[in-house]
């Protein structure tokens, strides 16, 4: 049975929660899934305070002790992940963001690879559609392989012809997680990601050293010599473009 977690930014039942439930109902209706809710604003999380101690020697040295390590834990033990939350002020609510800056290593050593990831926004007017990307592109830098997210239209009152577009809009979203959840293989990256990659790593491996947490953890990876974070079939075009972006990165690192 695939486990799969939403992080509910709200800490309200309300619009996103209805959007989540009917997310459920579909995923449901294909197979048996393990769908835990987890409302962020049950959990004890601090503000992130820039002291970059888990860049530079690893997040387990971090002052703030609270619930960071058991959030992550739960996307670790989960297959698929969701992050819901409502359009607040054109961004993503507080609690969400905050989890989102407590994450900040997993940019520099990306985790999640092999799980799904997709997002759920609720709006009243407009300005949802950029938080849906804003999500998706975070998801990948995490390492999940993203599906395209939904934003819903919630502003009250609903007419039927508007409740019928949010039942299409959340069904669409789920089928494509779905799909990416029961996917047997890892997908091929973009060349963006595949770039992204490349030049992250040499730059890493011109740049720093062994006292720093990156350069172990891309060590321990392997990924100084890997072709992309986990084992792919690039093919021809992409083999030759990741030997570019190698000397793109030493040159950005040498030149900086």
């Amino acid at each position: 049975m695939k486990k799969v977690t939403v992080f509910m930014g709200t800490s309200q039942k309300q619009a996103t929660y209805q959007a989540v439930q009917e997310f459920e109902k579909n995923l449901k209706s294909y197979t048996d899934i393990d769908f835990e809710y987890v409302f962020l604003k049950d959990y004890h999380l601090k503000y992130c305070n820039g002291c970059k101690v888990c860049f530079e020697k690893g997040e387990e040295n971090c002052p703030l002790k609270d619930d960071r390590n058991l959030l992550i834990e739960k996307m670790n033990n989960s297959d698929g992940v969701i992050f819901a939350t409502p359009n607040y002020s054109f961004h993503v609510t507080a609690p969400l963001k905050n989890f989102l800056d407590r994450l900040a290593f997993v940019f520099h050593r990306p985790q999640f690879f092999g799980k799904t990831f997709t997002t759920i926004v609720t709006q009243g007017i407009f300005g949802g559609a950029s938080i849906v990307k804003y999500l998706g592109n975070i998801g990948e830098n995490l390492g999940f392989h993203v599906t395209k997210g939904c934003c819903l239209n919630t502003l009250k009152p609903i007419t039927m012809r508007q409740q019928k577009k949010i039942t299409q809009e959340v069904k669409k979203a789920s089928t494509r997680f779905y799909k990416e959840l029961m996917r047997q293989t890892s997908p091929t990256p973009s060349i963006f990601r595949l770039m992204m990659f490349r030049i992250s790593r040499t730059s890493i491996m011109n740049i720093l050293n062994e006292t720093y947490r990156d350069y172990i953890y891309f060590k321990e990876k392997g990924w100084f010599e890997s072709d992309y974070y986990y084992d792919v079939s690039l093919g021809l075009f992409k083999n030759i473009a990741g030997k570019f972006f190698d000397f793109l990165g030493g040159w950005m690192a040498k030149h900086r």
